[in-house]
């Protein structure tokens, strides 16, 4: 790995305020990879209407009708659904913006430097010249709290501490930015039976008003057009939101096992880099 240094006056090679992808449309970034709501909330909204835009041509088949003919059921699905993706796919962007950081190098390149109090200015320099503000990248955020210690109280065995708390802070951070993804995932079924209710009640009040209402064959079965409506609308909305549960779940489950990735190859980039780097020099001991 080698750190790019940025000429005078441009702009550092990990530049977050242009990069993000919240920050880049006008919304305030998420810390590290925890999304905007306001942003994944009005971006749901866009692919719900996109995904029904999409079945604009299709009316009159079956699949349309299971979201546009069975009350009110799937168009809440079909948007938590979408806000479900878009909390995502944001995430996943913004992970990948995390992991750039670990391509560069801040150490110094001579592999004899030593990392204690009195050689920290350089590695900060060096941090800041390859990115426009490090709280904004987890891994370097865990770099400059650990070296502004190691530079205020010159302990060079508080760093590893350091480096290892903030890895728990951010594990932490991480399993909270899913929790809204994480209600969707709950709340999604629970819509479904719901719908499937709704259906079955629309079901059983139709087949009370044929057995009332109706003289002759004919009659029944019209009216049994009804009762079979609602059934479809029970079964069907319940088959939508599980499908969907089922999909976002696993979506879940696999960016959430390449984010524990990352924190696990941020905190060997910080113990190979930072903490191999240090030494108990003669000086410190002395006093």
């Amino acid at each position: 790995m080698a750190a790019v240094m940025p000429a005078a006056g441009s702009r550092p090679p990990l530049d977050w305020s242009r990069r993000d992808v919240e920050q880049m449309i006008g919304f305030p970034g998420g810390r590290f990879t925890r999304p905007n709501n306001l942003f994944t909330g009005i971006l749901g909204a866009i692919l719900a209407s996109g995904f029904y835009a999409l079945l604009l041509p299709f009316q009159g088949t079956m699949f349309c009708d299971m979201f546009t003919k069975r009350g009110p059921t799937p168009y809440a699905i079909v948007f938590l659904s979408a806000w479900s993706v878009a909390i995502l796919l944001v995430k996943w962007l913004k992970l990948r913006l995390q992991r750039r950081a670990l391509d560069h190098h801040v150490m110094p390149d001579d592999p004899a430097y030593v990392l204690s109090a009195a050689t920290v200015e350089p590695v900060l320099a060096r941090l800041y010249a390859t990115v426009d503000d490090p709280r904004h990248f987890l891994l370097y955020n865990r770099i400059v709290v650990a070296l502004s210690n190691l530079r205020n109280l010159g302990r060079v065995t508080d760093v590893d501490e350091i480096l290892r708390s903030q890895a728990e802070q951010d594990e932490s951070m991480v399993e909270t930015s899913y929790a809204l993804v994480q209600a969707f995932v709950w709340a999604i079924p629970v819509l479904g039976f719901i719908g499937t209710v709704l259906g079955l009640s629309e079901a059983i009040g139709q087949f009370s008003g044929v057995l009332g209402g109706a003289s002759d064959v004919e009659q029944i079965s019209g009216a049994l057009k009804g009762v079979t409506a609602g059934l479809a609308t029970a079964f069907e909305t319940t088959l939508e939101a599980l499908v969907a549960a089922l999909f976002i779940q696993l979506a879940i489950t696999v960016l959430r096992k390449a984010e524990h990735e990352f924190l696990d190859d941020a905190m060997d980039y910080g113990l190979r880099y930072v903490v191999g780097r240090l030494r108990i020099l003669p000086e410190a001991v002395s006093t």
